[in-house]
């Protein structure tokens, strides 16, 4: 027998060993109790004829809920409410034992009573008393190690952070206080730490009670709260630190208790959407499943999330040679068990994706493959022809000739109405997945995401300013007053996956529900408060203008366009109308002709065809007459 069998095995018998002992004492200073603590002679012979009746009701009863098993020092509340029902229970059987045994003639029928309170004060305060001896929640929070922090929000979060500090002795943090803007919660405790106030005294209270560090917990914060919260921070002139979302301890990226930096996107604006992932996990375990664009960053995070729904086989697909050696390294040490393939291919090259298709017939397809940089787009009209739109269909194709059960193309917002190439690209790839006839015509379901800007995502903006921070460089903004909507990359993948399995997606967009645009003046600002520094005094932000093919203001739809709910709540799908059949089929192929001599002016004219509802610059740039710019 191991010596870990021989410990637990000794364990249970100690537990085992100390109820028996204290079920009849309990019985025992029940008697006492009701006979004032000197139980007459002509009483004790109930005593000594019923206990061992007790004795046996009670442990069946303890066995049965469970009560043997259960880990003192982490007892809880469903702990006690087992308890409860056993000790009830086994009160209960005890008078019916006694009823049919004809022993209940002249017992003192108020020791039942007292026997189920005393017996719920000791085992269950047994069980607690040994809980707070593990958490030390016998000795003052101050007397505690750990630096001395104060909890900014006093709600759901605030608990659990306080009830895991408790619970772990290597905990980095010894709380002295709590600050909420609720005046009702003044004065209450929260795990024996003291509400002492509002935000606005963060100063205050960190001067007087020696802080050393900030804690936020309050993840339902709005943007200017936040802001607020972050002044306050950097004001009090001590660290200050967040705790983590309830999706970052489900994913595994943090741990109950741990403290983070404040990042860039807690200051969203919103709260972060939480899809779930159980639509998506029925319909890909044990699929094949092919991602285009798979090294790149929505693409790489989709194959890692795919990849723990089990699918049979998972290709990653990528022009990239180097970026996709790592995506393969990381999926491959994550996931053992999976088999996955990494393809080098262009998805313009449709000699190269019929023969991925044929070996490898993948049951989903994923398109993230896209050439997506603005001002790059408008200098290289063709190549983003090529890519966006012959390789979307390339792949559509491919997907429909050989079976494929889904097909979803990633797009962008910046497909309604579009003043730039890249947008334009991205709006007739839209038309390509839901129109064109032969993909109309197949078995394959094709529908289409519309994207944000994604905080954190390759060639984003605040990668870009974190380069020119550490570079000790200005941080360039093209206008004070440009904004964008923007999720969290997590947000883009659920997205994408929900998308793939909600029934009514079908055939058409779907987008998520992202609050108000957010000014990326403001982002770069925060970014510097982030940083310990002061906007403009420490690091300059400067004005660059608007780039080639950039608007002022994103939007989600188009005017002829409308959005309807979904059965997954933060997800809405586009009802647009249908492209013209004969217009699209004769634009594509005035299109794929000028990419395939690259005649730059030709391809122009026929961007704009296919999309009408493009805006200037990109229409002065084909020749034609400028429409009303839009903001």
């Amino acid at each position: 027998m191991s010596v870990p069998s021989l410990v637990f095995k000794l364990r249970r018998l100690f537990v085992l060993a100390l109820h028996v002992a204290v079920i009849p004492a309990g019985y025992y200073l029940a008697f006492a109790l009701r006979f004032d603590g000197a139980i007459p002679a002509e009483y004790r012979h109930y005593f000594w004829g019923t206990v061992g009746y007790l004795l046996a009701i009670r442990l069946g009863a303890f066995g049965t809920f469970g009560l043997f098993h259960g880990w003192w020092r982490h007892v809880g509340m469903s702990d006690l409410v087992s308890l409860v029902k056993a000790v009830t229970a086994s009160s209960a059987l005890l008078v019916v034992v006694l009823y049919m045994t004809s022993e209940l003639a002249g017992y003192p029928r108020s020791v039942v009573v007292l026997d189920w309170a005393v017996a719920l004060l000791l085992f269950g305060g047994g069980r607690f008393a040994v809980r707070a001896f593990r958490e030390e929640r016998l000795v003052p929070w101050r007397s505690r190690r750990g630096t001395r922090a104060l909890i900014i929000g006093g709600g759901a979060a605030a608990e659990r952070l306080l009830r895991e500090a408790q619970r772990d002795r290597e905990s980095e943090i010894c709380p002295v206080g709590i600050v909420d803007d609720d005046a009702t919660k003044l004065g209450m405790r929260l795990h024996g730490v003291p509400v002492l106030g509002g935000s606005d005294r963060i100063g205050e209270l960190t001067a007087r009670f020696g802080v050393k560090l900030l804690v936020i917990a309050i993840p339902s914060a709005t943007r200017e709260q936040m802001r607020e919260i972050l002044a306050a921070c950097l004001s009090a002139g001590v660290e200050f630190k967040i705790v983590p979302s309830i999706r970052e301890l489900l994913d595994g990226r943090a741990r109950m208790g741990q403290l983070r930096s404040v990042q860039i996107d807690d200051l969203l604006g919103r709260e972060a959407v939480e899809l779930g992932f159980e639509g998506p996990r029925a319909d890909l375990e044990g699929r094949t499943v092919l991602v285009t664009g798979g090294a790149g960053s929505i693409g790489s995070e989709l194959a890692r999330q795919i990849a723990g729904f089990k699918p049979a086989r998972l290709i990653v697909l990528d022009q990239a040679e180097s970026p996709l050696y790592f995506v393969h390294l990381e999926l491959a040490q994550a996931q053992p068990g999976l088999t996955v393939i990494p393809v080098v291919a262009d998805v313009a090259d449709p000699g190269r994706m019929e023969r991925v298709f044929a070996r490898y017939r993948p049951e989903f397809v994923f398109h993230a493959a896209a050439y997506k940089h603005v001002p790059l787009m408008e200098s290289n009209v063709v190549e983003a022809v090529r890519n966006n739109v012959l390789g979307t269909l390339s792949v559509a194709e491919c997907a429909a000739r050989f079976g494929a059960e889904k097909f979803v193309l990633i797009s962008t917002d910046k497909a309604v109405h579009p003043s730039s190439v890249m947008g334009a690209t991205k709006r007739i790839a839209e038309q390509v997945v839901l129109g064109w006839p032969a993909l109309a015509r197949s078995r394959t379901d094709f529908r289409a995401v519309r994207f944000g800007n994604v905080l954190g995502s390759d060639g984003s903006v605040i990668p870009l300013f974190k380069r020119q921070l550490a570079a000790g460089l200005p941080l360039t903004v093209t206008h004070p007053e440009v904004t964008r909507y923007f999720m969290t990359i997590p947000e883009a993948v659920q997205l994408v996956l929900q998308a793939a399995a909600l029934p009514e997606a079908a055939s058409r967009i779907s987008m998520l529900e992202m609050g108000e645009p957010v000014r990326i003046l403001d982002l770069a600002e925060n970014l510097i408060r982030l940083s310990g520094l002061e906007p403009d005094k420490d690091v300059p932000i400067v004005f660059t203008g608007l780039r080639p093919g950039e608007k002022l203001h994103e939007e989600l739809m188009t005017d002829r366009e409308a959005t309807v709910p979904t059965a997954v709540p933060k997800i809405r799908v586009v009802q647009t109308d249908a492209p013209d059949v004969q217009t699209l089929t004769t634009g594509l192929d005035r299109l794929a002709a000028a990419a395939a001599v690259g005649d730059l002016q030709d391809a122009l004219v026929a961007l704009c065809a296919l999309v009408p509802e493009c805006v200037a610059p990109l229409r002065e740039r084909a020749g034609q007459q400028p429409a009303p710019e839009r903001a």
